[in-house]
């Protein structure tokens, strides 16, 4: 069992083990939530969805709107005709 001491400014260390566990690190806020059984759960913040930017690098050439478009209608079609079958 992992303990933490709080210090006199209300503010404790999460230990090593559970920060890798849930994914901490410096800057990451974190949620107290009381469940139903009165227990206090600590959860990271959902990140904005806009920190995920560059996450999966593209490494092919650049695509245009209208090329997505016809991608997208031609799988379309596709996934329609395999229906039918």
């Amino acid at each position: 069992m992992a303990i933490a001491t709080m210090t006199s400014k209300g503010q404790i260390t999460v230990p090593a083990e559970f920060r890798a566990r849930l994914g901490l690190r410096a800057g990451v806020q974190i949620d107290f939530v009381v469940n139903a059984q009165g227990e206090v759960v600590l959860r990271p913040r959902t990140a904005d969805i806009r920190s995920l930017r560059g996450l999966v690098a593209y490494k092919g050439p650049p695509v245009s709107i209208e090329d997505m478009e016809e991608a997208i209608g031609e799988s379309v079609v596709e996934a329609f005709e395999r229906s039918l079958s």
